[in-house]
């Protein structure tokens, strides 16, 4: 069928289909052309993003029925692109071989990092250990049962009134028995006297 034989209506229908063919072209480049710059890993990774406001949550380690830890946070965070819990006002527990508290620990600020399986505590730390001894310290920070937990700034050491540290760092045994106290340390040993 030739162009000149075709009736006008028909014309009419085939110029009238070949432009909205032609939009419809035009509209697919100029989208390719508008979002060729979007960086697609950014949008595929916020779709698999997760994050989680909590009042009240609890983040426990155990293994083998054994516990290793326990903290509670009053209100808390979780975001799965840096694998980091957020918590204000913590509360928790350090255990020994046997499941037994050897440590306990407050502190207005918290965070968890389960990559790292790493506990970092902020803000008003206070730590009391089985024997009775006192750390308050700004910053504490627990890497596993194996490694010592470390303690900076304004630490505070006392032991039943009869012992008394301040000192910049603080570095405390695995079994939370032994204390190595660095940096501008002032210790005093008390006497019956002096209580």
């Amino acid at each position: 069928m030739k162009w000149k034989n075709l009736s006008k209506k028909r014309k009419t229908y085939f110029v009238a289909a070949m432009t909205v063919v032609g939009i419809m072209l035009w509209a697919f480049i100029s989208a390719g052309l508008i979002t060729r710059n979007f960086n697609r890993s950014q949008i595929t990774g916020q779709q698999d993003k997760q994050e989680a406001q909590i009042n009240g949550i609890i983040l426990t380690e155990t293994k083998d029925e054994h516990k290793y830890w326990e903290i509670y946070g009053e209100t808390g965070s979780y975001s799965s692109d840096n694998s980091i819990a957020m918590l204000d006002n913590c509360i928790g527990n350090f255990y020994d071989d046997n499941n037994e508290v050897n440590m306990s620990f407050e502190s207005s600020k918290g965070t968890y990092n389960s990559v790292k399986k790493q506990i970092i505590l902020y803000n008003n730390t206070h730590i009391v250990t089985k024997d009775g001894t006192s750390l308050e310290a700004d910053r504490v920070v627990w890497s596993g049962n194996e490694k010592p937990i470390t303690a900076k700034g304004n630490i505070r050491i006392t032991r039943n009134d009869e012992f008394l540290a301040t000192a910049n760092e603080v570095e405390i045994s695995p079994e939370c028995d032994d204390f190595k106290i660095k940096g501008n340390a002032v210790s005093k040993v008390f006497n019956a006297k002096e209580k």
